[in-house]
């Protein structure tokens, strides 16, 4: 479904992204793990057209992203869910409006459907009983699980997640990866994934992808890179790689 050729970016005649080449099946979850500063959220804004590469092509559909313009862009952008790293909730809105906010700027659906459809995707974040509380209200894990909803609500074909448990405890971390497979059971979304979590992401995804240093050195499904003898991998997985050596962003 979305598929990367030889994708170059650079900040001030830095090189975060070195000819990145990636595929992400339909219907899968792909998590892109590597250390801070080795393009992980630069990437996934490119798939999200939110940047543009300097070189490369991002294909999705057999469409090219970085192409689009106009309406075209605004229709792509609608199939997208995007789950920001701090969350992004409106602190002025309750819970409820956070999550129907979407469905009240892209949808033409009555208030009694998006009552219906805002506390159905509550339920499925384990928040149903929680919509009336604003965001100052809520824990670290509330707030990401009310983010995960709001990211949901108009059944998105494609979800991004960036960093999805950045500063969670380990239990939280556990229950919101939770939430991301149930609700990628329900949804059939294919979803790239950004995370430090490993192993746990590992039980969520169908593949994994390695960057390191603006490159992928290394995919595979969670059990092929868990066992590959790939050197560089294997120092990754041990902790002896951070990825983002030449401090790029």
């Amino acid at each position: 479904m979305i598929e990367i050729e030889n994708l170059h970016k650079s900040f001030n005649s830095r090189e975060v992204l070195r000819g990145v080449a990636l595929q992400v099946k339909k219907g899968e979850i792909l998590a892109v793990i590597g250390g801070s500063g080795a393009g992980k959220s630069v990437l996934l804004k490119h798939i999200a057209a939110l940047m543009w590469p300097d070189r490369g092509s991002i294909l999705v559909d057999g469409i090219s992203v970085p192409g689009l313009r106009g309406k075209m862009l605004e229709t792509y952008r609608h199939r997208l869910g995007f789950l920001f790293q701090g969350g992004a909730l409106f602190d002025s809105m309750t819970v409820y409006e956070n999550v129907s906010f979407p469905l009240r700027e892209k949808t033409r659906m009555k208030e009694k459907e998006i009552r219906s459809r805002v506390y159905e995707m509550l339920g499925h974040v384990g928040m149903r009983d929680e919509g009336d509380k604003f965001p100052a209200e809520l824990s670290g894990g509330m707030k990401k699980r009310a983010a995960l909803a709001r990211s949901l609500i108009t059944s998105p074909e494609i979800m991004l997640f960036d960093e999805p448990t950045t500063g969670l405890d380990p239990i939280i971390v556990n229950n919101v990866f939770q939430y991301i497979r149930s609700t990628h059971a329900h949804l059939g979304f294919t979803g790239v994934i950004v995370t430090h979590e490993i192993p746990k992401i590992f039980s969520i995804v169908q593949r994994v992808a390695l960057l390191i240093d603006g490159t992928i050195v290394a995919a595979g499904t969670p059990d092929e890179i868990q066992t590959s003898d790939n050197p560089v991998l294997r120092h990754f997985l041990s902790g002896g790689v951070d990825g983002g050596s030449t401090g790029k962003q």
